[in-house]
Protein backbone atom coordinates (compact mmCIF):
# COMPACT_ATOMS: atom_id res chain seq x y z
CA UNK A 1 0.00 0.00 0.00
CA UNK A 2 0.85 3.33 -0.47
CA UNK A 3 1.01 5.65 3.17
CA UNK A 4 1.30 9.27 3.76
CA UNK A 5 2.50 10.94 6.78
CA UNK A 6 1.34 13.75 8.26
CA UNK A 7 4.08 15.79 9.37
CA UNK A 8 8.09 16.93 9.46
CA UNK A 9 9.82 16.24 12.82
CA UNK A 10 11.75 13.95 14.56
CA UNK A 11 8.51 12.18 15.76
CA UNK A 12 7.58 12.12 11.78
CA UNK A 13 10.87 10.60 10.85
CA UNK A 14 10.78 7.67 13.40
CA UNK A 15 7.41 6.84 12.36
CA UNK A 16 8.83 7.03 9.14
CA UNK A 17 11.80 4.75 9.28
CA UNK A 18 9.21 2.24 11.28
CA UNK A 19 6.86 2.59 8.48
CA UNK A 20 9.58 1.61 5.52
CA UNK A 21 10.03 -1.84 7.26
CA UNK A 22 6.69 -3.07 6.93
CA UNK A 23 6.30 -5.64 4.16
CA UNK A 24 2.60 -4.08 3.78
CA UNK A 25 3.81 -0.74 2.24
CA UNK A 26 5.48 0.13 -0.96
CA UNK A 27 5.77 3.36 -1.27
CA UNK A 28 5.71 6.57 1.32
CA UNK A 29 4.86 10.49 0.87
CA UNK A 30 5.37 13.12 3.82
CA UNK A 31 3.59 16.10 3.99
CA UNK A 32 5.65 18.37 4.72
CA UNK A 33 8.94 16.16 5.70
CA UNK A 34 11.93 17.66 6.15
CA UNK A 35 15.89 16.50 4.84
CA UNK A 36 16.16 13.19 6.58
CA UNK A 37 12.76 11.80 5.69
CA UNK A 38 13.02 12.70 2.19
CA UNK A 39 15.97 10.11 1.93
CA UNK A 40 13.23 7.48 2.48
CA UNK A 41 9.99 8.68 1.23
CA UNK A 42 8.80 11.24 -0.97
CA UNK A 43 8.30 14.49 0.42
CA UNK A 44 5.02 17.03 -0.82
CA UNK A 45 4.96 20.94 0.36
CA UNK A 46 1.43 20.68 2.04
CA UNK A 47 0.98 22.43 5.56
CA UNK A 48 0.02 20.07 8.16
CA UNK A 49 -2.92 22.04 8.88
CA UNK A 50 -3.65 22.21 4.56
CA UNK A 51 -7.00 20.01 5.46
CA UNK A 52 -8.30 19.76 2.13
CA UNK A 53 -5.12 19.99 -0.16
CA UNK A 54 -3.90 16.71 2.16
CA UNK A 55 -7.13 15.41 1.27
CA UNK A 56 -6.97 16.24 -2.39
CA UNK A 57 -3.41 14.59 -2.61
CA UNK A 58 -4.09 11.49 -0.69
CA UNK A 59 -7.06 10.67 -2.93
CA UNK A 60 -5.46 11.79 -5.84
CA UNK A 61 -2.45 9.25 -5.05
CA UNK A 62 -4.95 6.70 -3.69
CA UNK A 63 -2.80 6.73 -0.19
CA UNK A 64 -4.00 3.28 1.69
CA UNK A 65 -3.13 4.43 5.15
CA UNK A 66 -2.66 8.17 6.42
CA UNK A 67 -0.88 8.57 9.93
CA UNK A 68 -1.11 12.06 11.55
CA UNK A 69 1.93 12.78 13.33
CA UNK A 70 1.19 16.04 14.90
CA UNK A 71 -1.39 17.16 17.84
CA UNK A 72 -2.48 20.41 15.73
CA UNK A 73 -4.18 18.61 13.08
CA UNK A 74 -5.50 16.27 14.77
CA UNK A 75 -7.13 18.49 17.72
CA UNK A 76 -8.19 20.79 14.09
CA UNK A 77 -9.64 18.07 13.09
CA UNK A 78 -7.89 16.42 9.91
CA UNK A 79 -8.82 12.89 10.84
CA UNK A 80 -12.51 13.56 10.69
CA UNK A 81 -11.93 16.10 6.89
CA UNK A 82 -9.89 12.36 6.12
CA UNK A 83 -12.12 10.05 6.65
CA UNK A 84 -15.20 12.03 4.83
CA UNK A 85 -12.83 12.03 2.02
CA UNK A 86 -13.04 8.15 2.25
CA UNK A 87 -9.60 7.94 3.81
CA UNK A 88 -8.16 5.36 6.41
CA UNK A 89 -6.51 7.38 8.77
CA UNK A 90 -4.44 6.90 12.04
CA UNK A 91 -5.10 9.63 14.73
CA UNK A 92 -8.30 10.02 16.91
CA UNK A 93 -11.04 12.65 15.44
CA UNK A 94 -11.15 15.42 17.17
CA UNK A 95 -13.77 14.79 19.64
CA UNK A 96 -10.85 12.60 20.83
CA UNK A 97 -8.43 14.32 20.46
CA UNK A 98 -9.69 16.72 22.92
CA UNK A 99 -7.83 14.57 25.49
CA UNK A 100 -4.49 16.50 24.37
CA UNK A 101 -6.50 19.51 23.16
CA UNK A 102 -7.76 20.57 26.24
CA UNK A 103 -5.93 20.20 29.77
CA UNK A 104 -9.15 21.34 31.33
CA UNK A 105 -11.35 18.76 29.57
CA UNK A 106 -8.81 16.12 30.74
CA UNK A 107 -8.77 16.95 34.02
CA UNK A 108 -12.55 17.05 34.62
CA UNK A 109 -12.60 13.50 32.72
CA UNK A 110 -9.73 12.13 35.39
CA UNK A 111 -11.94 13.76 38.06
CA UNK A 112 -15.30 12.00 37.00
CA UNK A 113 -13.92 8.61 36.48
CA UNK A 114 -11.53 8.44 39.27
CA UNK A 115 -8.62 8.27 37.71
CA UNK A 116 -5.56 9.10 40.05
CA UNK A 117 -4.22 13.08 39.21
CA UNK A 118 -2.99 15.98 40.71
CA UNK A 119 -5.94 17.53 42.90
CA UNK A 120 -6.41 21.23 40.55
CA UNK A 121 -8.70 24.14 39.26
CA UNK A 122 -9.93 25.39 36.10
CA UNK A 123 -9.98 29.27 35.93
CA UNK A 124 -11.13 31.33 32.58
CA UNK A 125 -10.27 34.80 33.60
CA UNK A 126 -7.09 35.98 35.12
CA UNK A 127 -8.86 37.60 38.26
CA UNK A 128 -10.48 34.19 39.19
CA UNK A 129 -7.11 32.59 39.24
CA UNK A 130 -5.43 35.31 40.98
CA UNK A 131 -8.04 35.05 43.63
CA UNK A 132 -7.98 31.39 43.99
CA UNK A 133 -3.76 32.02 44.56
CA UNK A 134 -3.95 34.35 47.28
CA UNK A 135 -4.74 30.95 49.84
CA UNK A 136 -3.47 28.03 47.67
CA UNK A 137 -0.61 26.34 48.93
CA UNK A 138 2.44 26.95 47.00
CA UNK A 139 4.16 25.21 45.20
CA UNK A 140 1.51 25.27 42.41
CA UNK A 141 2.12 23.76 38.60
CA UNK A 142 0.29 26.77 36.04
CA UNK A 143 -0.81 25.17 32.87
CA UNK A 144 -2.17 26.89 29.20
CA UNK A 145 -5.19 25.04 28.80
CA UNK A 146 -4.18 24.60 25.04
CA UNK A 147 -1.51 23.28 22.82
CA UNK A 148 1.77 25.30 23.37
CA UNK A 149 4.54 23.04 21.64
CA UNK A 150 5.04 21.38 25.09
CA UNK A 151 5.75 24.58 26.60
CA UNK A 152 2.53 26.11 28.42
CA UNK A 153 3.68 24.64 31.81
CA UNK A 154 4.92 26.81 34.68
CA UNK A 155 6.62 25.40 37.94
CA UNK A 156 5.74 27.80 40.47
CA UNK A 157 7.31 28.05 44.13
CA UNK A 158 6.23 31.80 45.42
CA UNK A 159 3.02 32.58 45.43
CA UNK A 160 4.92 35.90 43.54
CA UNK A 161 6.42 33.44 40.85
CA UNK A 162 2.54 32.26 40.61
CA UNK A 163 0.88 35.70 40.07
CA UNK A 164 3.50 36.70 37.33
CA UNK A 165 2.78 33.06 35.55
CA UNK A 166 -0.61 33.85 35.30
CA UNK A 167 -0.07 37.28 33.86
CA UNK A 168 2.30 35.24 31.70
CA UNK A 169 -0.40 33.15 30.53
CA UNK A 170 -3.73 34.77 30.70
CA UNK A 171 -2.71 38.68 29.82
CA UNK A 172 0.02 39.03 28.02
CA UNK A 173 -1.07 35.60 26.06
CA UNK A 174 2.92 34.46 25.43
CA UNK A 175 1.24 31.08 24.41
CA UNK A 176 -1.51 32.40 22.17
CA UNK A 177 -4.81 31.39 22.35
CA UNK A 178 -3.85 28.22 24.64
CA UNK A 179 -3.82 30.42 27.62
CA UNK A 180 -7.36 31.32 27.27
CA UNK A 181 -8.30 29.26 30.00
CA UNK A 182 -5.26 28.03 32.53
CA UNK A 183 -5.35 24.91 35.08
CA UNK A 184 -4.14 25.43 38.51
CA UNK A 185 -2.59 22.24 39.37
CA UNK A 186 -1.00 20.69 42.62
CA UNK A 187 2.72 20.52 42.50
CA UNK A 188 3.61 16.68 42.40
CA UNK A 189 7.17 15.16 43.30
CA UNK A 190 8.38 11.84 42.00
CA UNK A 191 9.89 10.61 38.74
CA UNK A 192 8.56 11.07 35.35
CA UNK A 193 7.82 8.56 33.00
CA UNK A 194 6.01 8.48 29.51
CA UNK A 195 4.06 5.21 28.58
CA UNK A 196 2.93 5.25 24.66
CA UNK A 197 0.16 3.17 23.70
CA UNK A 198 -2.02 1.95 21.12
CA UNK A 199 -5.68 2.45 21.18
CA UNK A 200 -8.92 1.14 18.76
CA UNK A 201 -11.68 2.70 21.38
CA UNK A 202 -12.29 -0.17 22.95
CA UNK A 203 -8.77 -1.76 23.67
CA UNK A 204 -5.25 -0.30 24.71
CA UNK A 205 -1.67 -1.83 23.89
CA UNK A 206 1.03 -0.19 25.68
CA UNK A 207 4.32 0.30 24.96
CA UNK A 208 7.80 0.44 26.72
CA UNK A 209 8.17 3.23 28.29
CA UNK A 210 10.64 6.23 29.13
CA UNK A 211 11.76 9.80 30.22
CA UNK A 212 12.16 12.57 28.63
CA UNK A 213 14.00 15.68 29.39
CA UNK A 214 12.50 18.97 28.53
CA UNK A 215 14.55 21.87 30.62
CA UNK A 216 17.00 23.26 27.84
CA UNK A 217 19.78 23.36 30.18
CA UNK A 218 22.04 20.69 32.13
CA UNK A 219 20.57 19.40 35.97
CA UNK A 220 17.12 20.33 34.29
CA UNK A 221 17.62 23.88 34.58
CA UNK A 222 16.52 26.58 32.09
CA UNK A 223 13.63 27.28 30.12
CA UNK A 224 10.72 24.39 28.82
CA UNK A 225 11.15 22.96 25.42
CA UNK A 226 10.04 20.57 23.42
CA UNK A 227 12.57 17.78 24.49
CA UNK A 228 16.13 17.68 24.68
CA UNK A 229 16.38 13.85 24.54
CA UNK A 230 14.82 10.63 26.42
CA UNK A 231 15.74 7.17 27.02
CA UNK A 232 13.70 3.80 27.04
CA UNK A 233 12.84 1.79 29.43
CA UNK A 234 12.17 3.93 32.45
CA UNK A 235 14.18 1.63 35.01
CA UNK A 236 11.85 3.22 37.64
CA UNK A 237 8.87 1.86 35.57
CA UNK A 238 8.25 -1.46 37.43
CA UNK A 239 5.96 -4.66 37.34
CA UNK A 240 4.12 -2.83 40.60
CA UNK A 241 3.57 0.67 38.64
CA UNK A 242 2.70 -1.16 35.77
CA UNK A 243 -0.24 -3.52 37.63
CA UNK A 244 -1.64 -0.53 38.89
CA UNK A 245 -1.82 1.55 36.19
CA UNK A 246 -3.30 -0.88 34.14
CA UNK A 247 -5.89 -1.55 36.79
CA UNK A 248 -6.46 2.38 37.60
CA UNK A 249 -5.33 4.50 34.41
CA UNK A 250 -4.65 2.99 31.18
CA UNK A 251 -8.26 1.14 30.21
CA UNK A 252 -9.98 3.35 32.60
CA UNK A 253 -8.96 6.30 30.25
CA UNK A 254 -10.12 4.50 27.46
CA UNK A 255 -13.35 3.39 28.69
CA UNK A 256 -14.08 7.46 29.82
CA UNK A 257 -13.23 8.56 26.86
CA UNK A 258 -15.89 6.27 25.13
CA UNK A 259 -18.75 6.59 27.84
CA UNK A 260 -18.45 10.47 26.89
CA UNK A 261 -19.37 9.54 23.47
CA UNK A 262 -15.63 10.24 22.03
CA UNK A 263 -14.13 6.49 21.37
CA UNK A 264 -10.55 7.20 21.11
CA UNK A 265 -8.74 5.55 18.13
CA UNK A 266 -4.92 5.93 17.50
CA UNK A 267 -2.22 6.75 20.22
CA UNK A 268 -2.55 7.67 23.97
CA UNK A 269 0.30 9.47 25.69
CA UNK A 270 0.31 9.01 29.62
CA UNK A 271 2.65 11.19 31.27
CA UNK A 272 3.21 9.78 34.75
CA UNK A 273 4.60 10.61 37.88
CA UNK A 274 5.24 8.08 40.11
CA UNK A 275 4.44 9.78 43.76
CA UNK A 276 5.19 8.06 46.66
CA UNK A 277 0.92 7.75 47.13
CA UNK A 278 1.49 5.95 43.76
CA UNK A 279 1.20 6.98 39.84
CA UNK A 280 -0.83 10.13 39.08
CA UNK A 281 -0.82 11.22 35.90
CA UNK A 282 -0.05 14.47 34.53
CA UNK A 283 -1.20 14.55 31.12
CA UNK A 284 -2.39 13.08 28.08
CA UNK A 285 -1.20 13.76 25.05
CA UNK A 286 -2.92 12.34 21.52
CA UNK A 287 -0.39 10.91 19.18
CA UNK A 288 3.61 9.84 20.14
CA UNK A 289 5.20 12.13 22.02
CA UNK A 290 8.62 13.69 20.57
CA UNK A 291 11.73 12.34 21.10
CA UNK A 292 9.45 9.54 23.02
CA UNK A 293 9.00 8.29 19.22
CA UNK A 294 12.78 8.14 18.83
CA UNK A 295 13.54 5.65 21.11
CA UNK A 296 10.55 3.71 21.72
CA UNK A 297 9.96 2.36 17.85
CA UNK A 298 13.28 1.45 17.29
CA UNK A 299 13.15 -1.04 19.77
CA UNK A 300 9.44 -2.27 18.67
CA UNK A 301 9.75 -5.41 16.97
CA UNK A 302 5.72 -5.48 16.07
CA UNK A 303 4.71 -4.22 12.04
CA UNK A 304 3.65 -0.82 12.86
CA UNK A 305 1.47 -0.58 10.20
CA UNK A 306 -0.64 -3.82 11.09
CA UNK A 307 -0.99 -2.48 14.31
CA UNK A 308 -2.14 0.63 13.16
CA UNK A 309 -4.61 -0.96 10.88
CA UNK A 310 -5.77 -2.69 14.07
CA UNK A 311 -6.33 0.04 15.51
CA UNK A 312 -8.49 1.51 12.70
CA UNK A 313 -11.19 -1.83 12.18
CA UNK A 314 -11.11 -2.12 16.10
CA UNK A 315 -9.52 -5.36 16.36
CA UNK A 316 -6.54 -4.61 18.74
CA UNK A 317 -7.15 -7.45 20.61
CA UNK A 318 -5.65 -9.79 18.25
CA UNK A 319 -2.24 -7.83 18.70
CA UNK A 320 0.62 -8.77 20.98
CA UNK A 321 3.01 -6.17 20.83
CA UNK A 322 6.60 -7.42 21.29
CA UNK A 323 9.47 -4.84 22.10
CA UNK A 324 13.41 -6.10 22.04
CA UNK A 325 14.84 -6.47 25.32
CA UNK A 326 17.31 -3.71 24.57
CA UNK A 327 17.97 -0.25 25.57
CA UNK A 328 17.58 3.14 23.70
CA UNK A 329 18.96 7.08 24.31
CA UNK A 330 18.35 9.69 22.65
CA UNK A 331 20.22 12.80 22.72
CA UNK A 332 18.94 15.80 20.73
CA UNK A 333 20.67 18.53 18.88
CA UNK A 334 19.55 21.97 19.03
CA UNK A 335 20.26 25.48 17.85
CA UNK A 336 22.06 27.54 20.03
CA UNK A 337 19.69 30.11 21.60
CA UNK A 338 16.62 27.29 21.25
CA UNK A 339 13.77 27.71 22.81
CA UNK A 340 13.87 31.36 22.50
CA UNK A 341 15.96 32.34 19.61
CA UNK A 342 18.18 31.14 17.15
CA UNK A 343 19.73 30.83 13.80
CA UNK A 344 18.91 28.66 10.30
CA UNK A 345 20.41 27.72 7.41
CA UNK A 346 24.04 26.17 9.38
CA UNK A 347 25.15 23.47 6.91
CA UNK A 348 25.40 19.97 8.45
CA UNK A 349 28.31 17.85 8.49
CA UNK A 350 28.76 14.36 9.82
CA UNK A 351 25.71 12.49 8.46
CA UNK A 352 27.27 9.63 6.59
CA UNK A 353 28.33 8.28 9.71
CA UNK A 354 24.98 6.96 9.88
CA UNK A 355 24.18 5.22 6.73
CA UNK A 356 24.01 1.20 6.99
CA UNK A 357 24.18 1.44 10.53
CA UNK A 358 21.23 -0.33 12.25
CA UNK A 359 22.41 0.47 15.92
CA UNK A 360 22.16 4.04 15.66
CA UNK A 361 19.95 6.51 14.17
CA UNK A 362 20.05 10.35 13.00
CA UNK A 363 16.41 11.53 13.01
CA UNK A 364 15.92 14.70 11.21
CA UNK A 365 13.31 17.37 12.96
CA UNK A 366 14.34 20.59 11.67
CA UNK A 367 16.46 20.32 8.72
CA UNK A 368 15.90 21.12 5.00
CA UNK A 369 18.09 21.18 1.19
CA UNK A 370 19.18 24.50 0.82
CA UNK A 371 22.05 24.34 -2.63
CA UNK A 372 22.72 20.58 -2.69
CA UNK A 373 23.11 20.66 0.85
CA UNK A 374 21.61 19.68 4.51
CA UNK A 375 20.87 22.86 6.24
CA UNK A 376 19.27 23.35 10.48
CA UNK A 377 16.01 24.66 9.75
CA UNK A 378 14.72 25.06 13.32
CA UNK A 379 15.38 24.85 17.21
CA UNK A 380 15.19 21.04 17.55
CA UNK A 381 17.75 20.25 14.61
CA UNK A 382 18.40 16.01 15.03
CA UNK A 383 17.60 13.35 17.26
CA UNK A 384 20.52 10.93 17.80
CA UNK A 385 19.86 7.44 19.15
CA UNK A 386 21.35 4.56 20.11
CA UNK A 387 20.30 1.07 20.73
CA UNK A 388 22.11 -1.01 23.32
CA UNK A 389 22.07 -3.89 25.48
CA UNK A 390 21.54 -1.86 28.87
CA UNK A 391 20.89 1.79 29.11
CA UNK A 392 24.35 2.96 29.75
CA UNK A 393 25.84 1.53 26.85
CA UNK A 394 23.00 2.92 24.78
CA UNK A 395 23.80 6.53 26.57
CA UNK A 396 27.56 5.69 25.66
CA UNK A 397 26.79 4.73 22.23
CA UNK A 398 24.35 7.96 21.76
CA UNK A 399 26.78 10.59 23.29
CA UNK A 400 29.55 8.68 20.69
CA UNK A 401 27.38 9.45 17.78
CA UNK A 402 26.18 12.96 18.57
CA UNK A 403 29.71 13.76 18.45
CA UNK A 404 30.09 12.69 14.81
CA UNK A 405 27.87 15.56 14.01
CA UNK A 406 28.61 19.51 13.75
CA UNK A 407 27.00 21.89 12.62
CA UNK A 408 27.31 26.06 13.51
CA UNK A 409 25.92 26.85 17.26
CA UNK A 410 25.20 23.41 17.92
CA UNK A 411 24.07 22.95 21.27
CA UNK A 412 22.81 19.78 23.90
CA UNK A 413 22.67 18.66 26.82
CA UNK A 414 25.04 16.56 28.64
CA UNK A 415 23.22 14.69 31.41
CA UNK A 416 20.54 12.85 29.29
CA UNK A 417 19.91 9.75 30.88
CA UNK A 418 21.19 10.83 34.59
CA UNK A 419 18.28 8.86 36.32
CA UNK A 420 20.17 6.18 35.19
CA UNK A 421 22.94 6.51 37.65
CA UNK A 422 20.15 6.68 40.74
CA UNK A 423 18.69 3.47 39.98
CA UNK A 424 20.26 0.09 40.33
CA UNK A 425 19.51 -1.12 36.28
Amino acid sequence: MKVLIVGGGGREHAIAVSVAKSRKVEKIYCAPGNAGIAQIAECVPIGVMEFDALAAFAREKEIGLVIVGMDDPLVGGLTDVLEAAGLRVFGPRKNAAILEGSKAFSKDLMKKYKIPTAAYENFDTPQAALAYLETASMPVVLKADGLALGKGVLICHTREEARAGVKTIMEEKQFGDAGNRLVVEEFLTGREVSVLSFVDGRTIRTMTSAQDHKRAGDGDTGLNTGGMGTFSPSPFYTREVDDFCRKYIYQATVDAMAAEGRPFQGIIFFGLMLTENGPRVLEYNARFGDPEAQVVLPRMKSDIVEVMEACIDGRLDEIELVFEENAAVCVVLASGGYPVSYGKGFPISGLEHFNGRDDVFCFHAGTKQQDGKIVTNGGRVLGITALGSDLRTARAQAYEAASWVSFEKKYMRHDIGKAIDEAEV
